[in-house]
């Protein structure tokens, strides 16, 4: 009898994790072939992305090759962008890959799969705002906090020059949720670091941040006594926070913010996540107005119960009228439930609906805090963390994360080796 292909298309957190997980349980006894779909080479932990971004960490040294992954936890890995679905012939299309110079390496393919899991994440919504998608960076992926790297170092080294006229440099961050919080806070801490890699001239006072918002608030998923202890924070660093203020264009010298001009050479668009739009409506699936395909209790798509649906391209309801969110949790705890499932399909059993626990949130300011709740679920409100504690805190979630993908013994390994790195290497990447 041919085993059962299982095809996970994304290979970020809940993607990954999923893949190790059915390659460990199913791949390994040979009872169901596993293939893992991403169209990078390498993984990133997406929230991760914003120390990228400044330099603070090296995603040469902390990403993870999918194709060695693979190799160690019994699944294949497919190199490719995944461009149409074919729920009757259930199919998936993967599009040609050509090389830098044009050279065609891998044809169209198509992968046949007996269930598929979706998992392809989110990117930035910028609501058609004029000139955003032209003059503004993303924190998507990888490939986009690269770039902001490089801008932003040359920026710095025009700062550090005599001939450079402007006496700052001025940064824009649109969005004030987890991810504009902590790009704020990491300039800072990186502005400091290179002080001791020759850039003299470039003090925090020098270095003009601007976090604009269009909400009441910055940080509207965590209680409003932490968003306003976070808040305290970024403005002893020096940021300019803006709070109910919409920014209605961008071009190439700032923002406009209705009648006024915010003069940024960089530009950070971190306001509000939606699927691909690719995912709209794709092979008659149901979606939402974000892209979100829509789920039953299993996970599995409303419209085909032989299609899951995990991390942020999911839509998925609470009893409560409200829906599970887009954070990294979510994604964790539905490749949890997903690969039970398809465990029980195989054996028969009856599949298990999914319930959300919400551990909390914790916010990083760098190395000048950390704020957040944890275990609101189980005391029955939000329980304030700050300071050391809270900061142990957010490292655990990126280790448990290791955890899920190498086990206990290789994390702690490869822990060991990250703090080896901070005694031998640069604190910063500077190329």
């Amino acid at each position: 009898m041919t085993p059962p292909r299982i095809v996970i298309v994304g290979g970020g957190a809940g993607g990954l994790e999923l893949a190790t997980r059915l390659g460990n349980k199913l791949g390994r006894s040979k009872r169901a072939d596993i293939t893992l779909v991403d169209r990078n080479h390498t993984h990133i932990w997406k929230p991760l992305l914003h120390e990228v971004a400044t330099g603070t960490l090296d995603v040469e040294i902390d990403q993870l090759s999918y194709r060695a992954h693979a190799a160690s936890h019994h699944f294949e890995f497919q190199l490719g962008n995944f461009t149409r679905l074919n729920r009757e012939q259930r199919t998936i299309t993967l599009a040609a890959i050509g090389s830098s110079d044009g050279e065609q390496l891998l044809a169209e393919r198509e992968l046949r799969y007996d269930h598929l899991i979706l998992a392809i994440g989110s990117i930035s919504n910028h609501f058609n705002t004029a000139g955003v998608a032209e003059h503004c960076i993303f924190l998507d992926s990888p490939g986009q906090a690269h770039r902001f790297q490089r801008r932003l170092l040359e920026a710095y080294l025009k700062l550090n020059s005599p001939q450079h006229p402007k006496d700052s440099l001025n940064i824009a961050i649109v969005g004030a949720g987890a991810t504009g919080v902590e790009l704020a806070a990491e300039l800072y801490h990186a502005a400091a670091e290179l002080n001791l890699y020759g850039f003299a001239d470039l003090r925090s006072d020098r270095l003009n941040i601007s976090l604009v918002e269009a909400g009441p608030r910055i940080l509207p998923a965590l209680p409003e006594r932490m968003a306003n202890a976070a808040l305290k924070e970024l403005q002893k660093l020096g940021v300019n926070v803006r709070v109910g203020t919409k920014v209605t264009a961008a071009d190439s010298q700032g923002l406009k913010l209705g009648e006024e001009r915010l003069d940024a050479e960089l530009m950070v668009w971190a306001a509000g996540i939606k699927a691909p739009d690719f995912m709209r409506d794709i092979a008659g699936l149901e979606t939402n107005r974000l892209n979100q395909l829509v789920v039953n209790s299993k996970l599995q798509s409303s419209r085909d119960d032989r299609i899951f649906v995990i991390g942020d391209c999911a839509a998925c309801p609470l009893p409560d009228g409200k829906w599970v969110p887009p954070r990294a949790q979510s994604a964790h705890q539905m490749a949890s439930l997903v690969a039970q499932n398809l465990i029980a399909i195989l054996n028969n059993k009856p599949l298990r609906d999914f319930q959300y626990k919400d551990h909390g949130s914790l916010i990083s300011l760098s190395r000048f805090g950390t704020v957040g709740s944890l275990m609101g679920n189980l005391v029955g409100g939000a329980m304030m963390i700050e300071g050391r504690i809270a900061r142990l805190a957010y490292i655990s979630l990126y280790r448990m994360h290791q955890v899920a993908l190498h086990g206990w013994l290789k994390m702690l390994v490869i822990s060991l080796v990250a703090r080896i790195n901070r005694i031998v290497r640069p604190r910063l990447k500077l190329h």
